[in-house]
């Protein structure tokens, strides 16, 4: 599993892209988001000091079939639109992954972070690009449960060498003083924490298993 940040650029001619653009001190929360069929539901936040004027422009889009407003209140509006556009929904929902809310709409713009396999990222990634989508990728962070990782010896025996100071700097505990206070072998020990060392290393350098290659920077 890894996690991508990254931003969007909402091409033109999308509609919530070009509503954005043109009000560009307007924030656009979606709140939640529902693909239905060939249509999609968002309910959404906005932010703007005459957050109404956004409201009627939404309802002014051919794409948006219907709005529901629930609050429209000094500077904010809470509503729920029906579209037959829901361009962003449509690369998520053809690679599974789970939408990530809330996220913003600013300007055209909006920044996103999705928690996919590798395989799913680069999907995802691939979809972008056939969609005429253009994004950029601000970091790919590898997430890694070393739990799974490791073996339930290897894992309580990283766990006591850290709590008893054996990687510390200065180190606080030598291999000889934690073999004595676990009651182990030296060389059990060491043999024990060089190949839970290695998965570690191995995992978090990307030498482990060769993995799909995961979202990289398109524009």
């Amino acid at each position: 599993m890894a996690t991508a940040a990254f931003t969007i650029t909402l091409p033109e001619g999308v509609w919530i892209g070009d509503l954005s653009r043109a009000n560009p001190e307007a924030e656009i929360r979606v709140l939640a988001a529902l693909p239905d069929d060939d249509v999609g539901v968002g309910h959404v936040e906005i932010l703007h000091p005459d957050a109404e004027s956004i409201v009627e422009a939404m309802r002014a889009e051919a794409s948006v079939t219907a709005v529901e407003v629930f609050e429209v209140h000094d500077g904010r509006a809470l509503v729920q639109f029906r579209t037959t556009e829901p361009l962003l929904l449509v690369p998520i929902q053809r690679t599974g992954i789970p939408i990530q809310l809330p996220f913003t709409i600013s300007n055209g713009e909006l920044d996103w972070e999705i928690t996919a396999p590798h395989e799913r990222l680069s999907e995802l990634a691939t979809l972008f690009e056939e969609l005429g989508i253009p994004f950029e990728v601000h970091h790919v962070q590898q997430n890694v449960d070393l739990r799974q990782l490791l073996t339930d010896t290897q894992s309580e025996l990283v766990d006591e060498a850290i709590e008893r100071g054996y990687y510390d700097t200065p180190r606080e505990c030598t291999l000889t003083e934690l073999a004595e206070q676990l009651d182990m072998a030296p060389s059990t020990i060491s043999e024990t924490l060089h190949r839970a060392e290695e998965k570690i290393v191995k995992e978090f350098a990307g030498a482990g298993e060769e993995a799909p290659a995961p979202m990289r920077q398109r524009r």
